[in-house]
């Protein structure tokens, strides 16, 4: 399953970037193949020629309003995971919260919103940090963005400027691979993962960076939030680094595999790359909001549970439903 060239082959995650060789010029490089870029034949191809085996699933999807209890999570004085909707978090640390890839509304006009918020936006905590894993539309979207404080401190790979400074967001860490921000005793270290990004078709991917997060937290656990990525062999490398409690991984937009598995794991390399990290608890996000794939968008929690239990790893599931929050630490 290593998708990486020949020209990485033999270095560690650290040495490509210490040696910053995802550097190109002008774009980022991908260390681990061509990670999801794919030219408009393929994305006809894959939209009006494939076979979708997943069709006759579709009417299985629901809507289902998303409500949040902020005052309950305000409460809590430990560490607590709180799923938006999509890829959005909200992570309380004791008295610091941190929101990965907000996006509160709807994604574009022609995809369906599964999961509309119902509850006041207003009521959510304003975040201390809000952490960007790609410039892609699900995961850096303006109008969420633009919800929020103009001096909220946003951390986001290298790149992206044009985008906060139009927003107005001028308190940033922009980080490349292995870089950290400390916040006291909260550590947030952007980690290398096999994807890719863009936002205008006219400038091209890979004008700005991706990776995922690794957050040390003050309360004492270890966070593992993956974004958007294929598999890849680093994940054995960032398990032996790091003692991980919770792994977070993006589970959706999978199939087709011809054209996802560069981009997105499915659930049989998630269960895979869990084992690889050494994590002791497995929470996956990304499904359910938006069918962005084939495959209907109640559909991978459900496959993952089967590949736990093949695995004889479903104890290690966290399951989390959008709005609901999962504690892992009293303060």
């Amino acid at each position: 399953m290593d998708q990486a060239g020949d020209r990485f082959k033999g270095l560690s995650l650290r040495e490509v970037a210490r040696r910053k060789l995802h550097h190109g010029n002008p774009r980022f490089l991908s260390p681990f193949g061509e990670a999801g870029r794919k030219n408009l034949w393929e994305i006809l191809q894959w939209k009006l020629f494939s076979e979708n085996r997943f069709k006759d699933d579709y009417d299985r999807d629901r809507v289902v309003p998303v409500s949040i209890d902020w005052d309950r999570v305000k409460e809590d004085s430990g560490l607590s995971i709180t799923f938006i909707k999509h890829a959005g978090l909200m992570i309380k640390n004791m008295e610091r919260y941190i929101l990965v890839d907000p996006i509160f509304f709807d994604l574009a006009w022609f995809i369906k919103d599964l999961t509309p918020i119902v509850s006041d936006m207003n009521e959510m905590p304003r975040p201390d940090h809000v952490l960007i894993t790609h410039g892609h539309y699900d995961h850096l979207d303006r109008d969420s963005l633009g919800f929020l404080d103009r001096d909220t401190h946003v951390i986001t790979p290298l790149g992206y400027s044009d985008i906060f400074d139009d927003l107005g967001m001028k308190r940033r860490s922009q980080l490349d691979w292995f870089d950290s921000f400390e916040d006291g005793k909260l550590k947030i270290t952007l980690l290398p993962c096999n994807h890719w990004t863009m936002r205008n078709p006219l400038t091209g991917p890979n004008t700005s960076l991706w990776g995922s997060f690794l957050i040390e937290t003050a309360g004492g656990p270890t966070l593992y939030i993956s974004g958007d990525t294929g598999y890849f062999n680093g994940f054995a490398e960032i398990g032996e680094a790091f003692s991980i409690d919770l792994a977070i991984f993006n589970l959706g937009a999978y199939e087709p595999r011809w054209f996802m598995a560069p981009s997105h794991i499915n659930p049989q390399e998630t269960v895979q790359a869990f084992r690889e990290l050494r994590a002791k608890k497995l929470l996956i996000v990304h499904w359910g909001t938006f069918r962005l794939g084939d495959e209907p968008a109640y559909l991978p929690p459900v496959e993952l549970r089967r590949e736990l239990d093949r695995a004889g790893l479903s104890e290690r599931l966290v399951h989390l439903d959008h709005g609901l929050t999962y504690r892992l630490a009293d303060g």
